[in-house]
């Protein structure tokens, strides 16, 4: 007789029931002992007196299981993990591609093959973490905005780029991405100005306390003068601006660049996406519109809470979104604006005095204008700075003898 291994329950089952048959122990005693039916433990003897220890085994044990995956599925999994551009694909990214090439297998038995071939490593099980309150979504499309920016190596060519993305909370959509630069004034000042020509302006905006959106000095704290570039263009366009205390608080923009960081690197590679301007196409076209349909959720409201862009707003918009600055008008009618220098005409739309307090605005077109109040002043530039004038001062050409008092002066007088 072929050689039986046990599992150690197998073995003290096996044991147990050659005591009862040899009636050291009572089939009662045996029931007790393995917690079966008196019943049961005498099926086992017959069993046992019949096949020994192959009687204790479950018949259906080393035998290929009834729903097992198919040999054929299981070596075109293999060949689709061999190619380079599949080999981080988690289990439910892959499971979507491969029934892209008519391959249907589950996520789960995916991730099992996987992790059997050493191609995914289970995540760990994390400790206690920090209980936080949960926060209901917003009931309608617009309401509030999740923002935030996100540097990663996109593009797969050791080169960090920057990813602006907005999401809108009731729907959990994502309602413009975009790479640019950086998260600096300009590139969010021309991904605002974007958003809401093409939506309208959101009820609210939900970000971190990154310097470009809140100044982060104890003074600036209930101070509307400590306003940065952001607020203040927020708030000529009414919108609320909410500064989250941690990354928590804004988990649903922190969970899409998650995501993001994983599925849109992997999407850009297959769909061989390597320039910006490429890039920004195709999150726009082909991006976006799948990560919606897969990822969002119908709105409690089906309302649009965006607001229409006024045609006094829209007007102003340029204006809106520039870096502005206070200057003050010099005596001689010049602005000194960083290392430059501007000569306002004689003539203009409004009156100009000496000492009055105007605003350079820097637009995203890189032009500059100079604005009293609502009147855009005309100027020109100087090639070079004004001198001033300056008295030059005569210089002494021979010391002056020292004054020496007459004979009838007073002091000479003796008293």
């Amino acid at each position: 007789m072929a050689e039986i291994k046990l599992t150690p329950r197998e073995q003290e089952r096996y044991d147990i029931i050659l005591s009862c048959i040899g009636r050291d122990i009572t089939n009662k005693e045996a029931s007790a002992r393995l917690g079966l039916k008196v019943r049961q433990i005498q099926r086992l003897k017959r069993a046992v007196e019949k096949e020994e220890a192959k009687g204790v085994v479950h018949k259906s044990k080393g035998w290929p299981s009834g729903n097992a995956t198919d040999g054929a599925i299981v070596k075109k999994v293999a060949a689709f993990f061999k190619q380079k551009k599949h080999k981080d694909f988690g289990p439910t990214f892959a499971r979507e591609k491969l029934a892209n090439l008519g391959i249907r297998i589950g996520t789960e038995t995916l991730r099992s093959l996987m992790i059997k071939k050493d191609l995914w490593k289970p995540r760990l099980r994390r400790g206690p973490q920090i209980v936080r309150g949960w926060r209901e979504r917003k009931e309608s499309l617009g309401e509030l905005v999740q923002f935030d920016g996100s540097y990663q190596d996109w593009f797969e060519n050791n080169g960090e780029e920057c990813l602006l993305a907005a999401i809108d909370d009731a729907t959990g959509k994502i309602v413009r991405a975009v790479f640019e630069d950086n998260e600096g004034v300009c590139s969010v000042f021309r991904f605002w100005a974007a958003y809401v020509e093409a939506y309208g302006r959101p009820v609210a905006v939900y970000l971190d306390k990154f310097s470009t959106y809140k100044v982060n000095c104890k003074n600036a704290v209930d101070n509307a003068e400590f306003m940065t570039q952001f607020e203040r263009a927020m708030q000529e366009l009414d919108i609320r601006v909410i500064c989250a205390n941690s990354p928590e608080a804004k988990g649903r923009i922190e969970r899409l660049f998650g995501t993001l960081q994983d599925r849109l690197v992997k999407e850009m590679r297959l769909a061989g996406v390597r320039g910006r301007d490429d890039a920004n196409k195709f999150i726009h076209e082909k991006y976006i519109p799948d990560h919606n349909a897969r990822f969002g959720v119908p709105a409690k409201n089906k309302a649009d809470a965006h607001r229409p862009l006024p045609d006094e707003l829209r007007m102003k918009l340029s204006s809106i979104f520039s870096v502005q600055s206070k200057r003050k008008v010099n005596n001689d009618y010049t602005i000194q604006f960083k290392t430059r220098w501007f000569q306002l005409e004689a003539t203009q739309g409004t009156a100009v005095y000496k000492r009055d307090e105007v605003i350079v605005e820097e637009h995203l077109d890189n032009t500059v204008l100079v604005r009293l109040k609502d009147t855009y002043l005309v100027y020109r530039e100087l090639l070079a700075r004004p001198k001033p004038v300056r008295i030059p001062i005569t210089a002494l050409t021979r010391r002056k003898p020292d004054w020496k008092p007459p004979a009838d002066h007073p002091w000479r007088k003796s008293f």
